[in-house]
């Protein structure tokens, strides 16, 4: 068989050992003779895989035991709605720092629920960066600041994140949870759908600080309340049980791999590939985000004349090539380098943009 080379923004590249293990144990999970898909969610089976899940999840961010560690359904746009349904009051603002579509998918779900502010945008340079911490401005009756750690279209991410007091810090981290390490005791709520890095679609994390559990009205929906799965332990309902499971054996795979610290040099080492291929091209290929604020998790970038990039699209494609159409809103190339994309992938494009560049500069 060979594999693509899979540059997909989400649902993205899961790591092949993982899929081969997860082959492995499809009809007969350890014995039991039936896939875990069949199995109870109230199974001794299927318990043991929400709690290690959870656990590998506390060892591998060095979550406090102040946190709870949620595995919800929704994806991250649920948490859009449920984050201010929980945590905004009468009288307080939500605030977000706009940086692209997603916090501004976030910042519009907040709108209906309650009173919102922005504390800092970059729409005036396109979202092609992120915000000086300096230039994040956190109101009066603040209830809480969220942002978005990385934006997938822009190819944009934060290399540091803000200090905002007792205001609690919220972060979607759908797309770089586990590329590196992170502080979680700064943030009161990180969410994260799993399809980019954490393993297939279905399941959402929620690291949710206690006091800010406690917090859930009761005059919102019941499946709404993060008290409602806290208390739980995620498994107030019928969970995704396969995705969970598939989670479990990605995080073990990321503990393997050396954790969060190892992954990040890694994917440092897979990104300069790229980005060196087009900062070095004499203006062929052109960076969109600015280069203070290039993510690690999406590169976006551009060549001269849209007639080429649907040339580079089509050749790639018959390379084996796949995901590299930016996205639909903003146009342009984008490579996706989760942690699940090996280095050969990212070495394998890189010398492709070589020879495109040689038979079409």
């Amino acid at each position: 068989m060979t594999r693509a080379f899979n540059f997909n923004a989400g649902p993205a590249a899961i790591p092949l050992e993982v899929l081969k293990q997860a082959q492995e144990q499809f009809t007969d999970y350890k014995g039991a003779g039936m896939s875990i898909m069949e199995m109870s969610h109230r199974s001794a089976a299927y318990e043991q895989v929400n709690n290690e899940t959870q656990a590998l999840l506390r060892e591998l961010l060095a979550i406090p035991d102040n946190y709870q560690v949620l595995l919800l359904q929704g994806g991250a746009s649920t948490q859009f709605a449920m984050l201010p349904l929980n945590l905004l009051r009468p009288g307080k603002a939500g605030a977000y720092v706009m940086t692209g579509a997603w916090a501004d998918k976030a910042y519009k779900e907040a709108k209906l629920i309650g009173e919102t502010a922005v504390a800092a945008s970059t729409e005036a340079d396109k979202f092609m960066r992120m915000p000086e911490l300096s230039e994040i401005v956190v109101p009066e009756n603040t209830a809480y600041l969220h942002l978005t750690s990385n934006e997938t279209i822009g190819g944009v991410q934060f290399n540091e994140f803000p200090d905002t007091g007792d205001v609690p810090l919220i972060a979607d981290m759908s797309s770089d949870i586990l590329s590196r390490p992170v502080d979680v005791s700064k943030f009161g709520v990180i969410y994260a759908g799993a399809q980019k890095n954490l393993g297939p679609s279905g399941v959402t994390v929620v690291i949710i600080r206690d006091d800010l559990v406690k917090e859930s009205p009761k005059t919102i929906p019941t499946m709404f309340r993060y008290e409602t799965h806290a208390k739980a332990g995620s498994l107030y309902n019928t969970p995704p049980s396969f995705s969970v499971y598939l989670a479990s054996l990605v995080l073990q795979w990321i503990k393997d791999k050396g954790g969060a610290s190892a992954l990040e040099q890694y994917n440092r080492d897979k990104t300069k590939l790229i980005y060196d291929t087009i900062d070095q091209s004499g203006g062929f290929y052109l960076g969109a985000a600015q280069k203070q604020s290039r993510s690690l998790m999406n590169i976006t970038f551009r060549i001269h004349t849209e007639e080429l990039e649907k040339k580079f699209i089509k050749e790639s494609e018959q390379e084996g090539f796949v995901g590299l159409k930016g996205h639909r809103d903003v146009g342009g190339l984008r490579a996706s380098t989760y942690n699940a994309v090996p280095l050969e992938s990212c070495q394998a494009l890189a010398q492709f943009m070589a020879d495109f560049q040689k038979r079409n500069g």
